[in-house]
């Protein structure tokens, strides 16, 4: 007897054999990606979270950054004029200079 059932698969043995071209498939396509991003230059290391803090502006100084909690309402007026005399070295009883952009 060399083969069971006149060399025929049942039912099972088709499911069984097309899960497991599935799952072999599934395996080999998941290695590939995995292996692309570890190997590519550009791919972001650790992913990206909602949760993370976008990075400052570049040109965004410790001035820009004090309007931004202003604006946000972090901090009153008095606290942020006295704030912005102490970054540019005035008396914090004098008025500020204008903004520069």
């Amino acid at each position: 007897m060399m083969y069971w059932y006149d060399g025929h698969l049942n039912g099972w043995g088709w499911f069984a054999m097309s899960v497991g071209m599935v799952l072999f498939w599934a395996l080999i396509i998941t290695v590939a990606i995995m292996a692309f991003r570890a190997l590519s230059p550009s791919a972001p290391r650790g992913g990206s979270s909602p949760s993370r803090r976008p990075a400052p502006p570049a040109d965004g100084g410790p001035e820009q950054i004090l309007a931004e909690r202003y604006a946000r309402g972090e901090i009153d007026d008095e606290e942020y004029r006295r704030r912005l005399a102490t970054l540019r070295g005035t008396r914090p009883g004098s008025a500020p200079s204008p903004p520069t952009p």
